[in-house]
């Protein structure tokens, strides 16, 4: 899997980092959908990884995966920004996966 982040996405992401320990992480969000096949990427920072993320090193700095979900997402990605929407995007080469991503500070130490 390849993720480029563009600068525009990665300054607003470095905006709402709390510290420079913390990672951020591309979750496969499934609550409240009612099934694991429903779900919606979204963009959270975490304090660490959880048992079956992987890292995936990208344009700029590495970003947390889920391997069991790495199935629903293209080989080739794009994380952005829309000033218009005010909101992350997850682009592939040949779709807009998610053009409304939210980003959810998951940090304990908020």
């Amino acid at each position: 899997m390849k993720i480029e982040i563009t600068e525009r996405a990665a300054e607003k992401i470095r905006e709402k980092m709390i510290n420079k320990n913390g990672f951020v992480k591309l979750k496969y969000d499934t609550e409240g959908t009612g099934c694991v096949m429903n779900g919606v990427p979204v963009l959270w920072y975490v304090d660490e990884a959880e048992e079956g993320d992987v890292s995936i090193e990208t344009n700029l700095f590495p970003i947390l995966v889920e391997k069991p979900k790495m199935v629903f997402y293209d080989k080739e990605l794009k994380i952005d920004y829309s000033e218009g929407s005010k909101m992350f995007q997850l682009k592939s080469p040949g779709q807009t996966i998610n053009g409304r991503m939210g980003f959810k500070n998951q940090s304990s130490l908020t």
